[in-house]
């Protein structure tokens, strides 16, 4: 097996927190992996870790909403990167509202959009799901510092080890 360490370890890209409802549970979670991967249709792919509560609630939702953070915003980036949902209610500790259908949408998100599921795509230990943006917002306007990787780093995933 090819170790891809040597590549991925010069990126530095934007962490997400993805949030999902399904049958009245909420779940949310900080994400690395995800990217706009269409303009016409618009299209954003994220990626959820089987091993994390979030992809067992977002298998059967509908939609999912996506919000960047801050730079400055650590302590959701530590509660939804390094708590698991299967013993912290998450959202008990941040204002939030329901998005269009469903989704939580983090009120200190400076920007969010809530996609419809399209497809999901097994990528190995981690489930793609293809989502077409329903609604978006942005707070913030341009030039905001967003947390990236490189800020993500020291938080140690709140999900149970496989």
């Amino acid at each position: 097996m090819i170790d891809l360490d040597p590549f991925t370890d010069l990126l530095d890209y934007p962490m997400y927190v993805v949030t999902a409802e399904a049958d009245g549970e909420r779940s949310g979670c900080l994400v690395g992996f995800a990217s706009q991967c269409s303009i016409r249709p618009a299209r954003f792919m994220v990626w959820l870790s089987r091993a994390n509560r979030t992809y067992r609630v977002a298998e059967r939702a509908e939609r999912l909403a996506v919000h960047l953070l801050r730079r400055d915003q650590d302590r959701l980036a530590r509660l939804f990167g390094g708590e698991t949902g299967d013993r912290t209610d998450k959202f008990a500790a941040v204002a939030w509202h329901p998005g269009p259908g469903g989704p939580p949408v983090l009120d200190e998100a400076p920007a969010w959009f809530v996609g419809r599921v399209q497809n999901r795509v097994d990528g190995g230990d981690h489930v793609g799901f293809l989502l077409a943006p329903e609604a978006a917002e942005n707070l913030v306007g341009g030039d905001t510092p967003l947390l990236t990787l490189a800020d993500a780093l020291d938080i140690a995933p709140g999900h149970p080890a496989d």
